[in-house]
């Protein structure tokens, strides 16, 4: 199974991004309503990186609060590492276990065209392992 099969499966296309020059106050606030916790970065059509939890805190910790009207350019993680629609699934599991990350972007060439979690990642690979067991059980039972 690859990404692009993952995406097509969604409800919605819909990805939730900010601009570089959003505030990290405002970043906040979406992540909080969204209930998510991380949202690409994008300068004009391009993904410039990630801004997530973990941002947040950092930055926290090192400035306080001041950090909270900086634009996300200067406090997201740059640059983001992507995948490709068309890659499988394990290895995109295996390149955010490698990068200790938890969110992608899913790009298209230079325009993106998804954004995947590890739990969407984690939640596909078990559907597939439950699917073929299941047919396992089937060839079992008629054999």
């Amino acid at each position: 199974m690859d990404i692009a099969t993952l995406l097509e499966g969604r409800a919605t296309s819909e990805v939730v991004s900010c601009a570089i020059d959003t505030s990290v106050r405002d970043a906040v606030a979406l992540l909080a309503s969204r209930r998510i916790g991380a949202v690409p970065v994008m300068d004009g059509g391009r993904v410039a990186g990630i801004f997530s939890e973990r941002d947040v805190i950092y930055r926290l910790a090192e400035e306080g609060d001041a950090c909270l009207s900086r634009p996300l350019g200067e406090v997201m993680t740059a640059p983001a590492i992507t995948v490709a629609r068309n890659a499988a699934i394990l290895d995109a599991l295996a390149l955010m276990t490698k990068r200790r990350i938890r969110h992608l972007p899913v790009v298209d060439g230079e325009a993106m065209c998804g954004f995947i979690s590890i739990g969407d990642l984690v939640k596909a690979r078990l559907d597939q392992i439950e699917h073929e067991a299941e047919q396992m059980r089937t060839y079992i039972q008629t054999a």
